[in-house]
């Protein structure tokens, strides 16, 4: 079977924009990478079920800067250009689309706004919302210059959590059918925890937050009718006796719920945690991602296969994984992706 990946990247070195690949689930391997659309700085994009790809974007004319969403028919290869709805200043971190309201949501890591766009009929947008997170940062130095939303999706119940890694916060919003947003509650994280992306369990009534600063994933009690987290419990990702760099990227869970998995920035591995019944994580093991700095990953549909793109080392790598255990095997390593930042499977936005 053939499964397809849009990746983000950061256009350096040999990147030039979006990109596509295969994944052949019988072969296990990646191939077939191919340019979706040649832009600037796609570093994160995602799909609505019209095949609309919205990617991240920024366009640079000297000193003149302007960022914001790129819109792509992503029934065309290349894609054709829909849209572009820039502002001034750097493109955000983050972006995902709300088909129950038809809206799309960004987050700016550099400028601390959080953008709401009402999606018309076309796929093009028209922002409807702006927040704007000010103040109470955190004390590492990656803190001092502000607030740095870096994730913007929605909870289970449908409301909008907003990771934020300058302020050690997360937030949640109640959002309204045209896309306005009030704040519910928020969750001061330990400081310097510097989360970063967040991922949910709805049986378990969990979520679980990657803290890109602290190397450490927390354990989250939400509760849905009171509108508010709790922390649990915070296991790290490295080991004891790391002393070098590591920054936590993204965070995954298998759809049965039995397992976490955590991108190591540095270290250079995936970080599987075991989850019991209650949600609890359990440490399993570390698998080296034979790269260097990996950013994003994604599982197959089947979830027998893990796929990591590793920014610095320009390559993607395979992994089997062990419904039972959990544990990784690497399958293919050598797989060449450009500057990889994101990895989102298509069908799971097609279905």
């Amino acid at each position: 079977m053939i499964e397809k990946f849009l990746i983000g990247t950061y256009t350096k070195r040999a990147s030039k924009g979006v990109y596509e690949v295969e994944l052949d689930t019988d072969k296990k391997q990646l191939q077939n990478l191919q340019l979706v659309a040649e832009t600037t700085n796609p570093t994160y994009v995602t799909l609505s079920k019209k095949n609309i790809i919205y990617s991240v974007a920024k366009e640079v004319n000297g000193d003149d800067v302007h960022g914001g969403v790129l819109v792509l028919d992503g029934k065309e290869r290349p894609a054709g250009t829909i849209e572009t709805d820039f502002d001034k200043g750097t493109n955000p971190a983050y972006i995902s689309v709300d088909e129950g309201r038809q809206l799309v949501y960004t987050a700016n890591y550099h400028t601390g706004v959080i953008n709401v766009y009402k999606i018309a009929s076309d796929g093009t947008l028209a922002k409807v919302d702006e927040v704007v997170h000010k103040g109470n940062v955190g004390p590492r130095p990656e803190q001092a210059d502000g607030a740095h939303p870096h994730f913007a999706d929605l909870t289970p119940d449908g409301r909008l959590v907003v990771v934020d890694l300058g302020q050690d916060r997360v937030y949640l919003y109640d959002v309204s059918d045209n896309g306005k947003l009030s704040e519910v509650s928020h969750l001061d994280m330990e400081a310097g925890f510097g989360p970063r992306h967040i991922r949910f369990d709805a049986d378990k009534g969990v979520a679980y937050l990657v803290g890109e600063l602290s190397s450490n994933v927390a354990v989250l009690d939400y509760d849905a009718a009171a509108g508010k987290f709790t922390v649990r419990e915070i296991h790290s990702t490295i080991p004891e006796d790391w002393t070098e760099h590591n920054g936590c990227a993204a965070i995954r869970v298998s759809n049965d719920g039995r397992f976490v998995y955590v991108s190591n920035r540095g270290n250079n591995t995936i970080a599987v945690f075991e989850s019991d019944a209650k949600g609890s994580l359990k440490f399993v093991e570390r698998a080296s991602v034979e790269g260097d700095f990996p950013r994003d990953f994604n599982l197959s549909a089947d979830q027998s296969l893990l796929v990591v793109v590793n920014q610095e080392s320009d390559n993607g790598t395979v992994f089997e994984r062990n419904a039972d255990t959990g544990k990784l095997t690497v399958v293919q390593k050598d797989f060449t992706v450009p500057a990889a930042v994101c990895v989102a499977r298509e069908a799971e936005f097609l279905d």
